[in-house]
């Protein structure tokens, strides 16, 4: 890493700005449908809506609700519409968070500190019973907060298995987790029966609906036969739904959302014992962007229920196109049965990470994935709608120069796709 000083004289702005173009000449060209995910395009007119909302409140700190009652106006109406869309009922709280990471993050802090008030018998590290393709992020907040995730193998259809995760509960378990979607294949987690086993077990349930808790709820409203994953079962304590992704807002910004506002004294911090007073914040920031708030708030109401509607009838109906083509390639086929727009493929007779690099020789951005070996789609949007055909002949071009080459990857490790 090249170490420079801090300059001495400073710039003006259009060489500066210059300067900064000249940095991201080398970026993905995301809007041409190259990236699978980092970024969450519905259109310009949504773009431009979440841009200006965050400009109007750039300088704003959400950490002063009092100061800013705009921003509490704002974060309440959030909550209260992801409520809303996950079927919470009217004891429900939430707080906005940073993104999923944080969400998960406090949704585990939570939920550790409910099992020190209501099982104090517990004794040694507390646990948390996973399946293996819960988001890393449960692994990082287990890192910081002193628990222990237990992960545990799939069903042969990529989803949770309930009964292995039931044998994998321990004097020590306080949460049981799954996902909707997880992100790896794509498929929805048995939630029913997570939820069942948590009420018969006394624990904490979280959904992590992160990839899908905006964009499931109108897929399901266009016709598509999402599971049930929300609050409507029965037993679900609480679940991540990241606004930034399908929910189309400015980074960064998610919600953590409790069935019961009286869970909420878990997750506060407070803090009294320094000479300023009481401090107290329910997210792991103390100052939080106000922009990424009123953007959010601002997207949320733009587009109401029947532009998520709108945008999940063109996204789904790219995934489904993009599944087709995939399957009408020889010998390529998706990875399980994905209910929403995530998603991966695998190959039957050919190398799928050479592939990967065919396809990055073609220009694309490639995420790969290695249960099993292939490529993952991540998470398409409107970005996408248009490249879908050119995507897929590149595609078949890229598996018949595997083929008649007999090519292999030179590397396992084509790009990182969390």
């Amino acid at each position: 890493m090249t170490s420079t000083a801090f300059p001495e004289q400073g710039l003006a702005a259009e060489p500066l700005f210059a300067q900064m173009e000249q940095a991201r000449s080398t970026d993905v060209d995301w809007k041409r449908g190259r990236l699978g995910l980092y970024v969450h395009y519905a259109g310009e007119d949504v773009l431009a809506v979440a841009r200006e909302a965050y400009l109007r409140f750039f300088s704003e700190n959400a950490l002063g609700p009092k100061a800013f009652p705009s921003l509490k106006r704002f974060e309440d109406d959030i909550v209260a519409w992801t409520a809303s869309i996950l079927q919470a009922g009217s004891a429900a709280s939430g707080v906005v968070t940073s993104g999923g990471t944080e969400s998960i993050f406090l949704a585990m802090k939570t939920a550790r500190d409910w099992a020190r008030a209501e099982r104090p018998a517990i004794t040694g590290v507390p646990e948390v019973v996973a399946p293996v393709s819960a988001h890393p992020a449960f692994d990082k907040s287990a890192h910081y907060l002193g628990l222990r995730v237990r992960r545990v193998p799939l069903r042969a259809d990529f989803r949770a298995d309930a009964e292995a995760m039931a044998r994998a509960v321990s004097p020590a378990t306080i949460m049981v987790v799954g996902s909707a979607p997880a992100f790896p294949h794509g498929v929805i987690d048995p939630i029913p029966d997570l939820a069942r086993l948590a009420r018969e077990r006394g624990l904490w349930m979280h959904v992590d609906a992160c990839v899908g808790g905006f964009l499931a709820p109108f897929a399901r409203r266009i016709g598509y036969p999402i599971p049930p994953f929300d609050f409507a079962v029965e037993g679900v304590s609480s679940m991540s739904a990241d606004l930034h992704k399908y929910g189309f807002t400015a980074k960064g910004a998610s919600t953590l959302l409790l069935a019961d506002a009286g869970m909420r004294r878990h997750l506060v911090f407070e803090f009294d014992g320094w000479p300023r007073g009481r401090y107290a914040s329910p997210t792991f920031a103390g100052t939080r962007p106000g922009g990424a708030i009123a953007a959010a708030w601002a997207v949320m109401r733009h587009l109401g229920a029947e532009g998520y509607s709108r945008l999940a009838r063109a996204i789904m109906g790219a995934r489904d196109r993009w599944m087709a083509g995939i399957e009408a390639i020889e010998g390529l086929q998706v990875v399980g049965r994905p209910d929403l727009s995530v998603f991966g493929f695998t190959g039957r007779d050919v190398d799928m990470f050479a592939v990967a690099e065919q396809m990055t020789a073609r220009g694309w951005f490639v995420s790969t994935m290695s249960e099993p070996p292939g490529i993952h789609l991540g998470m398409p949007t409107m970005a996408h709608v248009p490249h879908v055909d050119e995507y897929l002949a590149d595609l078949a071009a890229a598996v018949a120069a595997v083929r008649a080459g007999r090519l292999s990857a030179a590397s396992r490790d084509v790009s990182y796709g969390g």
